[in-house]
């Protein structure tokens, strides 16, 4: 038996990409808060600058409440092309260094340069390579993590942001591992590590600690996925061929809801926040998914197929406000919502 080769992977993530390409844009936006958004009654916040997020503000959130946690916020309304250009530009930048690139948003992606173009000998120095010419070439800033496999390369582009690198070296792996909160692990949100939080599990080492069964037996099908993380195994290659099946957004409330227009009006945030991708990328869905938590953490869903792809925001909100008008009256409160469309054209 030979031992399989340590990969060098790479995960790229540009800084605050919407608000910062605003702030590049627009001078007088430097070192100010901003949204990059709608300030509308029902709008939602799509980014915001590192300014904004000092104040809590950050994406998917209603404008109204980033306007309540930042009254200096400064809106400026979306620009999908320009966004869409300089993300063309980073991703040719990336091209230069290798062919293993697996996009996962116009901001962000992962790289497997164990044998790149440029015959760079560390994955380190290819990193601060990309980087360097990112800012060279749009002016932006991008931090990067550096590890052994695409989870804790993931985990590590958050360790040094903004524009700053962080290295998982396989020997430092488990020790990084067992040290990490849950709530860090990338694929753990809030409401997962709550509960993981509420079994006594802080940290990767107490996660380490539980048997697969039991994992399995707690959240599903994705305990397997646990159960692998806390011991660093993660084998999924760079696929420069990934395909995108599904695009969605949910929330936790603080409270149960009960009431049927603070539901609805939750509901159009959580397509408006779907709806931003779709302008983004241009991929249009047929089939859209209504995901609702009670509040016994019991789990419903509500789906609806359109005969063709939906190709208009005001469509798109109402088959999902037609899918929730379906549970009402409600037997209990809701605690989560989450939209989704999928079922893509082409």
């Amino acid at each position: 038996m030979t031992e399989e080769p340590i990969r060098k992977i790479i995960h790229v993530d540009m800084d605050a990409f919407y608000a910062s390409v605003e702030q590049r844009d627009n001078p007088t936006l430097k070192g100010k808060p901003v949204a990059v958004g709608y300030a509308a009654k029902r709008g939602v916040v799509a980014a915001a600058s590192y300014e904004a997020r000092r104040f809590g503000v950050h994406s998917a959130m209603p404008s109204s409440t980033a306007m309540r946690l930042c009254p200096e916020l400064i809106f400026v309304p979306l620009r999908f092309e320009v966004y869409r250009s300089v993300s063309k530009q980073i991703h040719e930048i990336f091209a230069r260094y290798t062919n293993l690139i697996e996009p996962l948003a116009l901001d962000e992606a992962y790289l497997d340069v164990t044998e790149n173009k440029m015959q760079i000998p560390t994955a380190w120095k290819t990193a601060k390579a990309i980087r360097a010419e990112i800012l060279e070439v749009t002016g932006l800033t991008a931090s990067a993590g550096v590890s052994y496999n695409k989870f804790l390369a993931k985990v590590a582009s958050g360790m040094r942001k903004p524009n700053g690198q962080f290295a998982i070296m396989p020997e430092e792996g488990e020790a990084f591992i067992n040290a990490l909160p849950v709530a860090k692990f990338h694929g753990i949100g809030p409401v997962t590590a709550k509960k993981m939080h509420e079994l006594g599990i802080q940290t990767g080492a107490d996660l380490k600690l539980r048997s697969l069964e039991e994992l399995q037996e707690r959240f599903g099908k994705v305990g397997s996925w646990y159960y692998r993380i806390a011991r660093g195994d993660d084998k999924r290659e760079v696929n420069p061929n990934r395909e995108r099946k599904s695009v969605s957004s949910e929330t936790t409330f603080a409270e149960d809801l009960t009431d049927k227009a603070t539901i609805e009006k939750e509901v159009i945030l959580l397509a408006d926040s779907v709806w931003a991708w779709v302008e983004r990328t241009s991929r249009h869905g047929r089939t859209v998914t209504i995901k609702i938590k009670w509040a016994d953490y019991k789990q419903s869903t509500r789906g609806r197929s359109a005969k063709h792809s939906i190709v208009d925001v005001t469509q798109f909100r109402q088959i999902s406000l037609d899918l929730i008008g379906t549970v009402f009256p409600l037997p209990k409160g809701i605690r989560l919502l989450g939209v989704t469309l999928s079922n893509f054209a082409g």
